[in-house]
């Protein structure tokens, strides 16, 4: 397992001053366009919750929905996803979140989730936790139970798993700096 660790590590490209100067952009095209390194990826997600009775993923845009579709392929469960607002076409549920400058929103379909189900929340990377966290008050809002967190890159100096509290959250690789 280490060793697939390390190539999944490898595999992910620094894109200095991306979007904008002074920042390291984590590009995972390099580790999705490897077919065996991404199926390696998913399996590893999958043992953790192969046992968990995971009845939903959920998908943040965008990334997470590829991350995420592929692991709910995988645990057999549903996908759904959360998107910016207006990119839903049916009625939705609302969370906002902060950024570094201002604001942003993310949406849910109002039955996207059923109630009491058990979702994971499936994203490429965690920075400073705030759309993870509006996914997960918008899996409460429609009634599901948050059991986990995921991600294939955890920005650790960022702090995002603080805002994440109470729920539980698990990356694949931790990065100290950018």
């Amino acid at each position: 397992m280490s060793d697939d660790i390390a190539a999944i590590r490898r595999a992910i490209r620094d894109i200095p001053n991306f979007p904008k100067p002074g920042i390291v952009f984590k590009d995972i095209t390099p580790l999705l366009a490897d077919g065996p390194l991404f199926a390696k990826t998913i399996d590893c997600f999958a043992a953790r919750y192969e046992e968990q009775k995971i009845d939903t993923v959920l998908g943040v845009e965008s990334r997470g929905f590829i991350v995420g579709a592929a692991l709910a392929y995988r645990l057999g469960a549903g996908f759904s996803v959360v998107r910016k607002p207006g990119k839903l076409p049916y009625e939705t549920h609302k969370a906002s979140y902060e950024l570094e400058y201002g604001t942003d929103s993310l949406e849910i379909h109002i039955d996207a989730i059923n109630r009491g189900a058990r979702v994971v929340i499936a994203d490429d990377l965690i920075a400073t936790g705030g759309t993870a966290a509006a996914a997960a008050e918008l899996v409460t809002k429609v009634g599901g139970r948050v059991v986990e967190c995921v991600f294939v890159i955890e920005l650790t100096f960022l702090k995002g798993r603080e805002k994440l509290r109470p729920h539980r959250v698990f990356s694949l690789l931790q990065f100290d700096s950018g």
